[in-house]
This record gives C-alpha cells, sequence and structure tokens, in this order.
C-alpha cells in the first residue's frame, strides 16, 4: 500500500529565495516540486521569470512549468485543477508534494477555494469589447467607478481584461465583483476558523519566508533584474513580440518586467526608465505579498538564515515522511 503524504507549502516574496530552498530540500526527500508561480507556466518566458533551466526542472521534478503558451489565458481556476491533478499523482507515486511559489492567488485559490463567481459570458464579453471600440476604455472603467467603486479603485485605468470582467460580472448579476470577493474572503475565514483540526496541524505544512530588513531584499531584487539583462532579457522579449497573436494586453505580458520591457521595445519607455519602473514594480510586487503573508495567521513565517530555513523544513518534512497516511 502507497503512503500518502501530504504538501508542504512554501510561499515567499520575490526574490526570496524560496526556489532555491525547494529545489535544496529535494535533493534529499523523495520530493517533487509543483510550481506556485503565474509566470512559469508560460513557454518563452524564461529570463524575465527566473525560471529554473531544463536541468533542475528535471532534477527536481518539477510540475506547472511551461504548460501554456503566452498567447493563453490562464485562470486560478485551471491552476487549481491542474495543481490537484499533480499532487495526487505525486502522492500516488509514494512522494511527497512540495508547492512552491509567490503567486498568492493561486496558493488562496488552492487551500481555500474559489469565488462562485459567474463563468463568461460570450455574448456579453463580445458586447463589452464592441464598446471598448465605440466608447473607449476610460468611458467603460468610468462606468465601473459608479456601479462597482471599491473594484475601480483596484483595478488600472488602462486595464481592459480585468475592467471587461468587473463589468461583466455587474451587468450578468447586478452584483459588484468587489462583493463577492468580500464573500469569499469571509467565508474562506469562517471556513478555517469552524475547522476542528488541531492548531499545530492547520499551520504544520504552510511556511513564508518573511525576509527582514526589507532593503536586503530589495538589493537581491536589484541583482537578480541586472542578471536577467545580462543573460539576454531585452532579446526575450524582443522574441515574444514576434508572435503574430500575442499583445501587451496579454495577461502574460503583463507580468513584471515583461510589461516594462515591452514598452521599452515599443519605444514608449528609453532603458532607464524601463529600469527603474521594473525594479518599482517588482518592489511593489513584493511589498503585496507581504502583506499577503501577514493577513494569513495558518501560515509559520520564516525569517532566519537559509540554513535556519532549512533546519525548519526538514524538520516539518521529516516528520510528515515518518507519519505518512
Amino acid at each position: 500500500m502507497v503512503k500518502l503524504y501530504r504538501p508542504l507549502y512554501l510561499a515567499g516574496p520575490t526574490a526570496s529565495g524560496k526556489s532555491a530552498l525547494a529545489e535544496r530540500l529535494s535533493e534529499d526527500y523523495p520530493l517533487e516540486l509543483v510550481s506556485v508561480d503565474s509566470a512559469l507556466i508560460y513557454r518563452g518566458m524564461d529570463l524575465g521569470s527566473a525560471k529554473p533551466d531544463r536541468d533542475t526542472v528535471l532534477r527536481c521534478h518539477y510540475h506547472l512549468i511551461d504548460i501554456v503558451d503566452p498567447e493563453t489565458r490562464y485562470s486560478a481556476a485551471a491552476f487549481v485543477a491542474d495543481a490537484r491533478a499533480a499532487i495526487s499523482a505525486i502522492q500516488q507515486r509514494g512522494r511527497m508534494p512540495l508547492l512552491v511559489g509567490g503567486t498568492m492567488l493561486y496558493f488562496r485559490a488552492l487551500l481555500h477555494g474559489l469565488s462562485d463567481m459567474p463563468q463568461v459570458d460570450p455574448t456579453l464579453r463580445a458586447s463589452l469589447l464592441k464598446e471598448i471600440e465605440t466608447r473607449g476604455l476610460p468611458a467603460l472603467h468610468a462606468e465601473l467607478t459608479e456601479v462597482d467603486p471599491l473594484a475601480a479603485s483596484r483595478i488600472h485605468a488602462h486595464d481592459p481584461q480585468r475592467t471587461l470582467r468587473a463589468l461583466e460580472i455587474f451587468r450578468q448579476t447586478g452584483i459588484p465583483l468587489s462583493q463577492f470577493q468580500t464573500t469569499w474572503q469571509h467565508e474562506s475565514r469562517g471556513q478555517r476558523a469552524g475547522r476542528q483540526d488541531p492548531p499545530e496541524e492547520d499551520n504544520a505544512g504552510c511556511f513564508a519566508l518573511y525576509p527582514e530588513p526589507r532593503e536586503q531584499l530589495h538589493a537581491r531584487i536589484a541583482l537578480r533584474f541586472e542578471q536577467m539583462l545580462s543573460l539576454g532579457f531585452i532579446e526575450e522579449v524582443r522574441t515574444l513580440m514576434q508572435r503574430p497573436e500575442l499583445t501587451a494586453d496579454h495577461p502574460a505580458m503583463r507580468a513584471v518586467g515583461y510589461r516594462q520591457m515591452w514598452q521599452h521595445l515599443s519605444g514608449v519607455l528609453n532603458f532607464e526608465q524601463m529600469r527603474e519602473t521594473s525594479l518599482a514594480a517588482t518592489r511593489q510586487l513584493a511589498k503585496r505579498q507581504f502583506t499577503w503573508i501577514r493577513g494569513e495567521s495558518a501560515w509559520q513565517r520564516l525569517n532566519g538564515s537559509d540554513e535556519e530555513n532549512l533546519a525548519v523544513l526538514r524538520k516539518a518534512i521529516t516528520t510528515e515522511l515518518a507519519r505518512g497516511c
């Protein structure tokens, strides 16, 4: 009978070193890694996403890397389905899944579920796309501000996909997107609060790197970006721009770094502006990731050295391997 091991979860802000820790652990234990990263799923987006090289992917048994083309619109629901399939397959092989990444929406969707929002209505979506052409995106965003000011405040005025989705939900249901999201958050917290599991079981397998002081992380972000540039990040995005169906509005190209590099190669930003806005956007991403971690009381924060963090994770893995099911 195969022992079934519960997954271990390792989150953290960008450039905090979580992937390197996971890869080291995979060399010493019967682990397989499941990427929780909304950029690593895309083929051809390697340097700007700090994707592990092919040898590392094979050696560490990575899953959910290079699974779709950048023109594909991949959702949190699709991630949940793919991640659950990967976790089940790993467990059936008698190995332990280690989910590692920094896309907190994916972690939340996997662990707490998805809100019960309506599916895309093709007819309504087509109508809204026509309205963008006739009325313009600013007019649609202004309409969203009237019917759902909270959602509008969170969506950039030049973000057509999220603006359309928020308006689509309101026109389809009469309920603001922000209300769906608030209900989801309350239900998720209620589900967690209502669990009968002992507290130590709740956070036994959930860990998040929380490096302090913040300035050290900012230095790592800057160093990593310079390494990306030296390895050919500009050429990578130039190659992506040659794909006939890929545009700057696709979710893949709104990833931090890719958006700014696209703007640079399109003549919107000069090199220094691209560099500075990329670093600023990456620091803002890290700030949002820190905020998410602070809001997840069930996650154990790790702010020691790499060796100290490894020791905590090794203990958790050893305990789970001894327990099994």
